[in-house]
């Protein structure tokens, strides 16, 4: 066989082996949501290539019969092709016994290495570049090869599946897409310029629905502007016109005895006809919506897609009234800083302090003031929250806090709440001397 013939054969084993390696990683690495894309396109390909990822073990075995035995292949035919030619280029400068080693180990190497860059390297690496787009072209032969080696297939799937059992392993990979997945797409999208930086936070904020409590989205107790049954139609006038709002709770003399809610347009119209505006007993009242503080932001929105309401009542434990929260809050917080800026319960005063209301929940101080992370922040909601939970007592004026190389003072309090911090990033001095929250 002359040397022309012999390349052109290890040149096919390079070519047939390096069709294996690009489906072993393209089958395997091509991504299962591009491909449900591409099958709601009507891509049968896609549709193939899920169904082979649904059984990895078939077209595992086939990719590994194939490139053992063309490596055996390879090792054989080099070294009886190569090792005569490296021996006459050889004795030209040696000639002595161990000249047929020598001669071996040079064809060894050259089939080898040449197997590893062209055969194995380069393929794979390419398939790692572009699986989904490799996974549709290979995917109509490895089904044929499946086919034509159906037995044996099914003879080494079958014996990895029972020794997988015996280890105590799962057959199939599991693929749940968790948060943790999801979040880590956008930030690489992110990172890419792919996914725009207030996309990223939108993504985030609705993640963020699911694990942020009613609480940090809700108009507080001492900030409801609530009518009372015993009000005279004076009084009702001049605080609807004092405190504009599209609805109002209604109580009985005090805010933790619920009756029910007027809406403003009701309210408006009887004022415009000159009908007398008494609450008691009004047929145009609604029935008020309750929930417990407890709720998330995700099941709230259940909540009201079920009733039909936009507006409810937050109650603790006790039956209490904690805070009112609507939808349009809810979207506010998911919107976050692009249509309700955290600066304004955030203001830079310069370049290392600023001024934080008590009542900012921790996710956008977090993001502000880029700080990974709280302690054990499923115990409150806000930063003033923080502040109690870590000095253990109600705070006072000039208390503080330090975490994540800032310091978190009490600047002014209002009825015992914290109304005002004053956050300021230590120098690594300063840090040292007051130790960490």
């Amino acid at each position: 066989m002359s040397l022309s013939q012999e390349l052109f054969i290890l040149l096919a084993l390079i070519v047939v082996s390096a069709f294996f390696s690009v489906a072993e990683i393209a089958l395997a690495s091509a991504r299962k949501i591009k491909l449900h894309v591409m099958v709601e396109e009507g891509s049968t390909r896609a549709a193939q290539v899920l169904d082979l990822q649904s059984r990895p073990g078939h077209f595992f075995t086939v990719i590994q019969i194939a490139l053992n035995a063309i490596a055996i292949l390879a090792g054989i035919f080099g070294e009886a092709s190569l090792t005569p030619y490296y021996r006459s280029l050889l004795e030209l400068a040696y000639a002595g016994p161990a000249l047929e080693t020598l001669s071996f180990i040079c064809s060894f190497l050259t089939i080898t290495s040449v197997f590893i860059l062209f055969a194995d390297l380069l393929p794979k690496r390419l398939a790692m570049i572009a699986p989904e787009k490799l996974a549709l072209r290979v995917v109509g032969p490895m089904r044929f090869c499946i086919t034509a080696f159906k037995p044996v297939v099914w003879f080494f799937t079958a014996l990895s599946d029972w020794m997988l059992a015996l280890l105590g392993q799962p057959g199939h990979r599991a693929d749940d897409i968790t948060y943790d997945d999801v979040s880590a797409m956008v930030d690489a999208g992110a990172e890419a310029g792919v996914v725009a930086k207030q996309e990223q936070h939108l993504i985030e904020n609705v993640f963020e629905l699911e694990s942020r409590l009613v609480s940090s989205a809700m108009t507080t107790r001492d900030s409801i502007i609530y009518l009372t049954l015993q009000e005279s139609e004076q009084e009702l006038k001049q605080k609807i016109a004092q405190h504009s709002h599209s609805k109002y709770l209604v109580c009985d003399d005090v805010i933790d005895r619920l009756v029910s809610y007027a809406d403003s347009k009701d309210l408006l119209s009887r004022i415009i006809d000159n009908q007398p505006l008494t609450l008691e007993k009004a047929p145009w009242l609604k029935p008020v919506l309750t929930i417990p503080d407890s709720l998330t932001l995700s099941e709230l929105i259940t909540q009201f897609r079920a009733s039909r309401e936009d507006f409810a009542i937050v109650l603790n434990e006790y039956a209490l009234v904690v805070g009112l929260i609507t939808l349009n809050d809810v979207m506010s917080t998911v919107m976050g800083d692009l249509v309700a800026p955290f600066q304004k319960q955030i203001v830079k005063r310069d370049d290392n302090s600023w001024l934080v209301d008590g009542l900012t929940p921790v996710e956008d101080v977090m993001r502000a003031l880029d700080i990974s992370h709280f302690p054990e922040d499923s115990n409150y909601e806000t930063i003033a929250g923080f502040i109690m939970y870590s000095l253990r007592k109600v705070p006072k004026l000039t208390d503080a806090v330090t975490h994540a190389g800032y310091k978190f003072e009490v600047v002014d309090i209002e009825n015992h709440r914290v109304d005002q911090l004053l956050v300021t990033r230590l120098t690594e001095k300063e840090e040292a001397s007051l130790g960490h929250a």
